[in-house]
């Protein structure tokens, strides 16, 4: 069945000190275009995405976007020794002067020390992101299956109402064919009347020449092989609509025979009721080419 270009899917997740939300999505394209926007220090976790979206994905302008948080905590947080030690010597230091001069000083508390400035800091020690990078892949694969599933709810739409449309240029096409059959004795005796006009005002012409030229008119008014190829078209679309896979590209080449072929009925028809056919034949058309549009 086929698969729409149109796709929406969102997720959320957490992972150690780590969070994250990711929406994928897409839109028509020609080909297939993919923007993804993740974190460039969580080594691997971009060609891994692509691969996934490739092996699932053909058509569409393709867009994954991420937020990455990390959670703060108290095991993040170290002592720097450096500043420590300092600030321990000039305490010593400062006791050993108050001293020498008999002043007496307050017991020192470790908390006062760890409250001063740059005592404490975020640990320098960075994460190893494999874990984070081999979670997140197990994750999105949820995420494109979501994804997915809206593309084929929104290809099974698409498949009804292509369908609709093809009954209806199958309809048309049929109402074309009676007539023009309808027409034919009308133009056997309008092309004799014709014949017999010629003949009778055209001195020095021959009369096999001259109808020669008159069967030649009658056959570019002959509208069969359109109509037989507006049929074939018509099955070939159907078909189409019941294969696997992407056959949008197939679709909108079909689309484009078809409306060589309502073109080509209008011009041929010279018959009011006729042309109407042909015209209501080519608006269809092109409403169906703007649907086909959307398939993967």
């Amino acid at each position: 069945m086929i698969r729409s270009m149109t796709g929406f899917a969102s997720g959320k997740g957490v992972f150690g000190p780590h969070s994250w939300s990711w929406e994928l999505r897409s839109v028509n394209g020609k080909g297939l275009d993919m923007r993804l926007r993740v974190p460039d220090w969580l080594t691997g976790l971009e060609a891994g995405l692509r691969s996934d979206l490739s092996r699932q994905v053909s058509r569409g302008n393709v867009t994954l976007s991420m937020r990455l948080n990390r959670e703060e905590s108290a095991s993040d947080i170290q002592l720097n020794a450096s500043a420590m030690e300092a600030a321990l010597d000039a305490l010593a230091q400062t006791e050993a002067m108050a001293g020498a001069r008999g002043i007496a000083l307050a017991p020192s508390k470790a908390s006062d020390l760890l409250a001063l400035k740059g005592m404490m800091e975020a640990g320098s020690d960075a994460d190893d992101p494999a874990p984070l990078v081999e979670h997140l892949k197990a994750e999105f694969a949820g995420l494109l299956a979501n994804f997915i599933e809206m593309r084929q709810s929104e290809g099974d739409a698409l498949s009804d109402i292509l369908a609709g449309q093809l009954a209806q240029v199958a309809q048309l096409t049929n109402q074309a064919a009676k007539l023009a059959e309808q027409r034919q004795s009308e133009m056997a005796q309008t092309l004799k009347d014709n014949l017999a006009r010629v003949i009778n005002n055209a001195q020095g012409v021959e009369a096999d020449r001259v109808a020669q030229e008159l069967a030649l008119i009658a056959v570019k008014a002959d509208i069969t092989e359109e109509i037989d190829r507006l049929a074939a078209h018509v099955n070939a679309a159907r078909a189409l609509l019941t294969q696997d896979g992407p056959v949008g590209r197939k679709l909108d080449f079909l689309m484009q025979e078809f409306n060589r072929e309502a073109n080509t009925l209008c011009s041929k028809s010279q018959n009011a009721e006729l042309t109407a056919v042909g015209l209501e034949l080519k608006a269809v058309i092109d409403q169906m080419r703007e649907q086909v549009q959307n398939v993967e």
